[in-house]
């Protein structure tokens, strides 16, 4: 059905994930530590947020810098790639706003019928 070729395997769909977006959101302004990071994400736990610090990095959509201090000061960073999630996100959100209540009611229909 899908081509082996398709680039589709590649791409970023963690972006979607719960914490990406919010991520890179958070890094719109400029290059913020992890203990930034964590006060507009207080949902999150170090471990996921670590792991999707990492899974960005890896793709390319930020940079991490460790700076030679004491104590260590570590700072992360959109890449002009990771500026480009800032149109995708945006759709996301407006698609959010026009059809939440309707996706919220599918699913408690869905679930009182289970």
């Amino acid at each position: 059905m899908f081509d082996p070729a398709c680039p589709s395997g590649v791409t970023p769909f963690r972006i979607g994930d719960k914490w990406a977006g919010m991520v890179v959101l958070c890094l719109e302004d400029g290059p913020r530590r992890f203990s930034e990071l964590q006060v507009p994400l207080r949902g999150v736990t170090p471990k996921v947020l670590t792991e999707t610090l990492r899974a960005l990095e890896r793709d390319g959509m930020i940079t991490r810098t460790a700076y030679p201090e004491i104590p260590p000061r570590v700072e992360y960073e959109l890449t002009p790639l990771g500026r480009t999630l800032f149109e995708p996100i945006a759709a996301c959100r407006e698609w959010a706003n026009e059809h939440l209540p309707t996706l919220l009611a599918a699913r408690e229909s869905f679930d009182r019928a289970r």
